[in-house]
């Protein structure tokens, strides 16, 4: 799987075969949140909003909401709020300020109850549009407003009084008089000056002149990261790391898959696959003691990483294929040998494609030729971790039954090593696989035609002419002739009518064979 693309359907097998470990990391992350909240108090957030008349540019704004946050508007609220233990540093990390659309600046404050984020912002507000109208010189004190008008009334009384002075003072004839006009024209051409600067001075300062938009409305629920919030975002992370974490481990796996990496590692030829009904909704790995216990209480005994097993034909054809096997095991070693069947410990799967590798061995019948005798195969189980084959005694050689998926490069080459010592030469390797297997079929739609029959030799069908055709059989001998290809329904007959009671056992338990090969380098 290290080279495969992530699908959805391998994080759904991940979801379906490890649900028990998802669940419990799901309610560990869910009470890990909440503990989380438990720490943290709950915090409640309200806004106040502060209108600033007239055109203002975007800097501008920018501007007045630094100022809202500003060491000394916050000092100023906590003196102001006088709660204790609470400075205005502090209250600086509980404020934040922002302009907003038509010339707003929001003032947002956050406390531990709602009555204090309310109050908190309300009063932020006050002093900022305090300290603002000090900024600009516009005080909340009468006096001061009525200020500019006085003294542009005293401008003008002034300015009236330049003009009489001037007329008094001469018709200009003599020096003195011509040198009192122009200083007293000058005069007055100041104080105009003045008056300009004053009414410019009047619509900047009027524009600063800042109004509180209502009392901050008093919150209703918690700020987030609220005490649900934080629930579910712990068992979601947990769910996520848990998916990854196992991809992660698929990735860096590195337990063999293919035929050419199993052999390689084994150093021995492959005789064949098997296929295994699935029992339950995986392949699970067999173990006791109470580590055994809780990886089946979680289902870490079942293999997520494995495909799941495909549809499998009749039992017959699954017993074709341990033949094929035992012929091909039977024609590597000597005759009338026992032949040592290695299953790594824990490998469920390939234990029980031994066991019936054993089974069809002691049931096959013996070839008819010379060289052919039958081989007796015992099974023993190796541990991965120190593997140990028990020294020969008349064993002639070793096949290797593990499932593919299941063992590293290093575990079988520890299995191929275990066995040298042992003095038994791995003449083969047999690859077992879980199938689903298809209900049995009812008397009424059994086939209707005939099942092949075997020769005496297992390894090749019997052909008998039938128009020019060939017929794998199953059953006795039958050398009658078979009749016309012309008439389909006179070559078809029942299984009572075809099988002797004369028959041998070993024979009648002889499934069909297909014509060619399935071993490599066969030609099925």
């Amino acid at each position: 799987m290290s080279d495969d693309t992530i699908r959805l359907v391998t994080i759904g097998r991940i979801v379906r075969r490890r649900r028990r470990l998802l669940v419990l990391l799901v309610v560990v992350g869910a009470l890990v949140g909440y503990g989380t909240s438990l720490l943290l108090p709950p915090r409640y957030t309200t806004s106040a909003s502060v209108l600033l008349p007239g055109a203002w540019e975007e800097r501008e704004l920018l501007t007045q909401a630094e100022i809202a946050t500003t060491s000394v508007v916050v000092d100023r609220t906590a003196a102001a709020l006088g709660w204790h233990g609470v400075s205005g540093e502090e209250l600086r990390e509980q404020l934040t300020a922002k302009a907003a659309d038509g010339n707003i600046i929001k003032i947002s404050a956050t406390a531990d109850t709602p009555a204090r984020a309310q109050r908190l912002a309300d009063q932020v507000a006050e002093e900022f549009v305090t300290f603002a109208a000090q900024i600009s010189g516009d005080g909340a004190d009468p006096e001061a407003a009525g200020q500019p008008e006085a003294l542009r009334k005293l401008v003008e009384q002034t300015s009236r009084r330049i003009t009489e002075l001037a007329d008094g003072a001469g018709s200009g004839k003599s020096v003195e008089s011509v040198q009192t006009r122009t200083e007293l024209a000058k005069l007055r051409t100041a104080l105009q000056e003045a008056l300009d600067k004053l009414d410019k001075a009047e619509p900047a300062a009027g524009r600063a002149s800042m109004v509180v938009l209502g009392p901050a409305a008093r919150p209703t629920g918690e700020a987030p990261p609220t005490r649900t919030q934080l629930v579910a975002g712990g068992a979601l992370l947990a769910f996520v790391l848990a998916v990854l974490g196992h991809l992660a481990a698929a990735r860096v796996s590195r337990r063999l898959r293919t035929e050419p990496e199993i052999t390689a590692a084994l150093g021995a030829m492959l005789l064949g696959t098997v296929d295994v009904p699935a029992q339950g909704s995986a392949q699970r790995t067999e173990g006791r003691g109470a580590r055994a216990l809780v990886r089946r209480l979680l289902g870490l005994d079942v293999r997520w990483d494995i495909p799941a097993p495909q549809s499998s034909g009749d039992e017959a054809s699954r017993q074709i294929r341990y033949r094929r096997v035992y012929a091909r095991l039977r024609d590597q070693l000597p005759p009338s040998h026992v032949v040592l069947v290695v299953v790594p410990e824990g490998d469920a799967v390939a234990r029980r494609a031994a066991d019936r590798l054993v089974a069809e061995a002691a049931t096959a019948p013996s070839p008819a030729s010379a060289s052919g005798g039958r081989r007796s195969l015992r099974v023993v189980e190796v541990s991965v971790s120190r593997p140990m084959v028990p020294d020969p005694d008349d064993e002639s050689g070793a096949v290797v039954v593990l499932s593919a998926g299941s063992w590293t490069a290093g575990e079988l080459a520890g299995i191929a090593e275990a066995c040298a010592d042992a003095r038994h030469e791995v003449v083969g390797v047999v690859l077992a696989g879980t199938v689903w297997t298809r209900p049995a079929r009812t008397a009424g739609r059994a086939r209707r035609s005939a099942p092949a029959r075997l020769t005496a030799d297992e390894t090749e069908p019997q052909t008998l002419a039938a128009g020019g055709r060939t017929s794998p059989m199953l059953g006795t001998e039958d050398t009658s002739p078979t009749p016309g290809a012309e008439d389909r329904g006179s070559r078809t007959s029942t299984a009572d009518e075809r099988t002797s009671p004369a028959v041998d056992a070993d024979d009648r338990a002889a499934p069909a064979l297909a014509c060619g090969d399935d071993a490599p380098g066969g030609n099925g």
